[in-house]
């Protein structure tokens, strides 16, 4: 059975600098339409930091949205324009939150963070044979780094204390790959 619906019309409602919303109408595989609302999203790149001791460096920082800080590794949107590749932007953020550079960016796929309404695709890397240095980060940005071993960070993954999907899956990943 095909299940893909046929977009007929689109409303934009909100234009803004990362996403815009619109509301379309489909038509549906038994040939009846229905609403769907969808977030545009210019997407973005998470990394997970592991150091030469197996640890994970994950950043800590207030979201808004669920009012609260959260645990969750550094990332950052494509929103830099067309010249700045994936890694790229991927190295850059992880030096503005954490201050390292990496020697290696080991890709880890991408992930889909609410694919019902949501356009916004996150590309993975884990980032390997890591140099310290100074974190830049943005001037609204206020991060703390938490390096942690692996089994405290699975276990909080485990008891809900990182709920965040992109520092799941990315931590997921890497473990299947045998990067710990």
């Amino acid at each position: 059975m095909d299940m893909r619906e046929k977009q007929l019309s689109h409303r934009y409602f909100f234009e803004g600098k990362i996403m815009k919303a619109r509301l379309d109408e489909v038509e549906l595989p038994n040939g009846k339409t229905a609403p769907r609302e969808v977030c545009e999203h210019v997407g973005g790149v998470g990394v997970l930091p592991i150091d030469r001791n197996g640890n994970v460096i994950l950043v800590r920082q207030f979201r808004y949205p669920y009012d609260t800080e959260m645990l969750e590794i550094p990332a950052g949107k494509l929103d830099h324009g067309e010249g700045e590749s994936i890694a790229d932007c991927g190295a850059r953020e992880l030096k503005e939150e954490t201050g390292c550079t990496a020697a290696r960016l080991v890709p880890l796929g991408c992930e889909y963070p609410s694919p019902g309404f949501l356009t916004e695709v996150v590309h993975l890397f884990a980032a390997l044979d890591l140099t310290e240095g100074e974190m830049q980060p943005d001037e609204d940005e206020f991060v703390e780094v938490v390096r942690l071993p692996l089994a405290e960070v699975e276990a909080m993954v485990e008891c809900n204390e990182i709920r965040d999907a992109k520092t799941v899956v990315a931590l997921y990943r890497a473990k299947l790959k045998g990067l710990f």
